[in-house]
């Protein structure tokens, strides 16, 4: 069954609200992230990071620690590439549990907090999202494993559907793509492969250094936007005489940013394979959203269009839409490779 016009205009459609955009607020649309470790009798050692841009402008987002925690001497900050990092150690007597984490700015923002405290004793420690509608959050005394695979399901969930990059690669596999049971298969070579190396960076079994993979990754969004105005030229193609084995190959480099992105928030010692595995599930699921998303998108045009002609022009579900998609796609992702390539020296 051939479907490539059944996804075309929503394809579009979420290609340029993606896209267009995407340079001017990539950074704010990232997750600022709070640590605590412990760094000895009652103290813990903290990370603070803010997504940035440049030297000077940060999101006005701080932390506020429970009440009665004090800090032990300065903090240290410094601006890196893309955030605004403080480090400093605070002693709390009467330990985190019961105690209230506050995000003083962040109700005014559409970014998150991801929160990740390791626990003295070893055992599982919290990880959760802090969100604008609600900016506190309550330090449990204790994390059940339910607890931990959900907090990474959602995490993983969080990713995918805040990855811009990931979701144009998707994009372009729908465009390219011409029917039900290859789209199946280049979907599911896509899963295996960034879920390959996703563990395996994890795990400490392959390491590649970040900003290089970033650029790559943005290297092959270009990539595919190119393949897909082949497609729509009738011109041949690497990706449609194997469409699998291409996702197949771009999978292994978007699972080393998964990768990347999972060690800034770090795992439970205890639960390293579940949570893993947890995280992993909710970039499928997260994916499988968006996919439903631009399929049911298509098919309520299609038969939107089907009654009333006036309404949808047959003209929009063509040749001209698919361009703008490719381009779209193709101009954002050369920003960002240029954007990351400049970030080697940052």
């Amino acid at each position: 069954m051939r479907m490539r016009d059944h996804c075309l205009l929503p394809a579009v459609l979420l290609a340029v609200l993606l896209a267009a955009p995407a340079p001017l607020v990539a950074h704010e649309v990232r997750p600022a992230y709070l640590e605590l470790r412990p760094a000895g009798p009652a103290t813990w050692g903290v990370l603070w990071k803010v997504p940035a841009l440049g030297q000077s402008l940060r999101l006005r987002v701080d932390a506020r620690l429970p009440e009665g925690c004090t800090a032990l001497g300065p903090r240290r900050a410094e601006f890196t590439a893309d955030a605004y990092v403080e480090r400093w150690s605070v002693r709390c007597p009467t330990g985190l549990a019961g105690g209230i984490i506050g995000f003083d700015g962040l109700s005014a923002l559409q970014s998150e907090v991801l929160l990740r405290i390791e626990r003295p004793d070893g055992r599982d420690g919290v990880t959760a999202r802090v969100t604008p509608a609600e900016p506190i959050f309550t330090v449990p005394a204790e994390t059940s494993m339910r607890d931990v695979l959900n907090a990474y399901l959602r995490l993983g969930v969080h990713h995918i559907l805040l990855g811009a990059d990931h979701l144009l690669f998707v994009l372009c596999l729908l465009l390219i793509v011409r029917d039900w049971r290859r789209l199946v298969a280049t979907i599911t070579a896509f899963t295996v492969g960034h879920t390959l190396t996703l563990v395996a960076a994890t795990l400490g079994a392959l390491s590649l250094p970040g900003p290089p993979v970033e650029a790559a990754i943005a290297l092959s969004i270009a990539f595919a936007a190119a393949e897909a105005l082949r497609v729509q030229r009738g011109e041949a193609s690497l990706m449609v005489a194997a469409p699998w084995a291409v996702a197949l190959l771009f999978g292994l480099l978007h699972g080393l940013g998964f990768a990347g992105a999972l060690r800034e928030i770090g795992l439970p010692q205890n639960a390293v394979l579940p949570a893993l595995l947890s995280f992993n599930l909710g970039v499928e699921l997260g994916q499988l959203m968006f996919v439903s998303l631009v399929l049911g998108l298509g098919w309520t045009l299609r038969r939107l269009a089907a009654g009333n002609r006036r309404l949808l022009p047959a003209g929009l579900l063509q040749s001209r839409a698919h361009s703008v998609a490719c381009y779209a796609i193709g101009v954002t992702a050369a920003f960002w490779l240029i954007e990351r390539v400049q970030g080697f020296w940052s």
